[in-house]
């Protein structure tokens, strides 16, 4: 790449006396004056753009009924505005006003379907995993994505409650059986929902409170059960969920309030329908003598699996490698030419030279970040959306967050690299340097090359760790996922990866002034 002519910055008695400012606007002249560094800086955030609108327009999804071809559906979203999977079945009563529900859960079964030994023939074995859930729930209506507060047993996480979906609280541990079942209750005040449990009926401890803002009067109140699949690793980073559904029995049932008259309801809430319009793996219910024994697959919980805003930035590493041969050159060129000596005598203060220049670099490189992620995450979005690809919906916080998160890591990169010119000296081998700790890392976390662990220490102890700037779904405890890099998680949060990130920049740009200070030019 072509750098130009670079223009020295020149001593003068206004200088010595502008100080660091002076030294700001002459290293901005530089890099302004030298147009293959700003054609690359806007090439950089170009590309990062142009590479996330050709990924969303091949993103192309549909979803079939019967034998014709649709549109897939959005998915539901709960009362915060997340994606969220709602699928159960629900034996229900319509309260109005307040009331609660109290049940015993004495057993709680299901089946795990396994890879098949023999082709063929299906390889289901009994079994339960970990968040299959049962127990009480109040719910604003039958329809997906509606507010609900419920307390319940689960496979392997003791008694919980958990409201609106992506809020858990921690009861008693412990799995359920006939010689150890659990009380459960629900009781609804107003908006205030209460869940309790109790190992005998008699003493009974609170879970957890949710207060459902906007909650009608009338409202569904009764018992339920869901499972998640049963999610296995495959290979080294990839995974597969296999269906699994739970069974759990109810005895002990009473309603307080004013609950509608007649026999219970029942609703398989968010089931699949195959193309012949039966309902694909249906959840049911057997009543017999005041004992209920309810089967239910799916989730209530947040929705991890889909398309998300950072999608479309699948260039930001391309964009990064062009940053990097921008910063480097910034600094290394001074020195090919000679013009390092003419800069550093104007400023005797060495320390000031390498602090201007990353201040300018770090910003015009956080400007291209910011441009490049500004138009790529909403148009990409748009674009994955029009092909029939749906989004995981996130806020318009979040969605600022990822943008801004693209701008820092395209600074503190930018800063890293100039760093380590200034300690290298030569351009190819600085640029060789900042690729290695910062690209290089990311790409084999997510590429699964390499085992899942492996990866995630690579995104936590190297500069890389800054990708985590573009996460925009967080983990939830409470939901079974595959939580690697390899599918968009990252092991440390936004800040903290920036952070890493940062604390090279700093190290070595500190060790790059004392060297400065130290050694002939």
């Amino acid at each position: 790449m072509s750098t130009g002519t670079v223009t020295p910055y020149r001593s003068s008695p206004r200088a010595g006396r502008d100080g660091f400012a002076c030294l700001l606007r002459a290293e901005w002249t530089k890099f302004r004056t030298v147009r293959g560094w700003v054609l690359a800086t806007g090439g950089a955030a170009l590309v990062t753009v142009l590479l996330g609108a050709l990924l969303a327009t091949g993103m192309r999804a549909t979803c079939s009924n019967g034998s014709a071809e649709i549109a897939c559906p959005a998915p539901p979203t709960g009362p915060g505005g997340e994606a969220v999977e709602d699928k159960f079945y629900f034996v229900y009563r319509q309260l109005t006003g307040d009331g609660s529900i109290t049940v015993r859960v004495t057993s709680m079964t299901g089946q795990i379907r396994r890879p098949d030994a023999i082709p063929g023939v299906r390889n289901v074995v009994p079994g339960v995993v970990p968040w299959a859930k049962a127990g009480v729930i109040v719910k604003e209506s039958g329809e997906q994505g509606s507010p609900y507060a419920a307390v319940m047993v689960t496979g392997e996480h003791g008694v919980r409650m958990q409201h609106d979906f992506t809020h858990d609280t921690a009861g008693r541990p412990g799995k359920v059986s006939g010689e150890s079942p659990r009380w459960l209750r629900l009781t609804r005040t107003g908006g205030t929902l209460t869940g309790y449990e109790s190992a005998d009926g008699a003493a009974w401890a609170v879970v957890g409170t949710a207060r459902l803002a906007g909650l009608p009067d009338t409202v569904r109140i009764g018992m339920f059960a869901t499972s998640p699949g049963d999610i296995t690793a495959t290979g080294r980073s990839g995974a597969a969920e296999r269906f699994a559904e739970v069974t759990a029995v109810f005895d002990r049932v009473s309603l307080e309030g004013t609950a509608s008259g007649g026999g219970w309801n029942r609703q398989d809430v968010g089931v699949t329908i195959g193309p012949d319009g039966s309902p694909h793996h249906p959840g049911g219910l057997t009543e017999s003598g005041g004992t209920f024994t309810v089967t239910g697959v799916g989730d209530i919980a947040p929705l991890l699996h889909g398309a998300r805003i950072e999608t479309p930035l699948i260039g930001v590493v391309i964009g990064l490698i062009v940053v990097i041969v921008v910063a480097v050159t910034f600094v290394t060129a001074e020195y090919r030419r000679g013009l390092i000596r003419t800069t550093l005598l104007a400023s005797p203060r060495r320390g000031r030279v390498p602090a201007a220049k990353a201040v300018v670099i770090g910003a015009v490189a956080s400007v291209a970040g910011l441009a490049a992620a500004g138009v790529t995450v909403p148009l990409g979005t748009r674009i994955l959306r029009g092909g029939g690809t749906p989004v995981l919906p996130v806020g318009t916080l979040t969605e600022i967050r990822v943008i801004a998160g693209c701008a820092a890591l395209f600074g503190a990169t930018a800063v890293l690299a100039l760093a380590l010119g200034l300690l290298f000296r030569r351009g190819v081998a600085a640029v060789t340097a900042a690729i290695v700790l910062i690209v290089v890392p990311h790409v084999l976390a997510i590429a699964s090359v390499l085992p899942a662990e492996a990866a995630q220490w690579l995104l936590r102890l190297t500069p890389a760790a800054a990708f985590a700037a573009l996460q925009s779904i967080p983990r939830y405890p409470q939901v079974t996922y595959h939580y690697v890099p390899a599918a968009g998680y990252y092991p440390l949060p936004a800040w903290a990866g920036l952070a890493v990130l940062c604390g090279y920049a700093a190290l070595a740009l500190g060790l790059a002034v004392l060297l400065l200070r130290r050694r002939d030019v």
